[in-house]
C-alpha cells in the first residue's frame, strides 16, 4: 500500500505537481503546508525535482495508530542516496499520508 503512494509522490514532485502531491495527505497535514512555500519548493531544489522513479523500501517502524515506512531514495542528478520517510495512519477510513520527507 505505501509502494505505490511513495511512487506518486516521487512522480508528482518531479513534475512540480502541487494538486497531485497533496493529494492523499491527511487533512492536518494538507493545510499546515502553505502552497506558495511548496512552490518554491518544487521550483528551486534540484533533488525534489529530480528523483529517480526506483526507491528502495528498507522496513517499517510502527508507533501508535500510525506507521512509517522507509526508502533508500536516489536522484537522477546527484550522486549519492537519500532517506525517505512516509507516515501513514488512517483518517476518515482511508489510509492517509501524514508526513513525507527526504533526508
Amino acid at each position: 500500500m505505501a509502494d505505490p503512494m511513495w511512487r506518486d509522490l516521487v512522480k508528482h514532485s518531479n513534475e512540480g505537481q502541487y494538486g497531485e502531491f497533496v493529494k492523499r495527505f491527511a487533512k492536518s497535514l494538507a493545510l499546515a503546508m502553505n502552497e506558495v512555500v511548496v512552490n518554491h519548493q518544487f521550483a528551486n531544489s534540484e533533488l525534489a525535482r529530480n528523483l529517480s522513479a526506483d526507491a528502495d523500501y528498507l522496513g517499517v517502524i510502527r508507533r501508535g495508530e500510525h506507521v512509517t515506512v522507509l526508502y533508500r531514495q536516489r536522484s537522477t542528478r546527484k550522486a549519492g542516496e537519500w532517506l525517505g520517510r512516509l507516515v501513514l495512519g488512517y483518517e476518515d477510513g482511508e489510509v492517509r499520508i501524514f508526513a513525507a520527507s527526504i533526508f
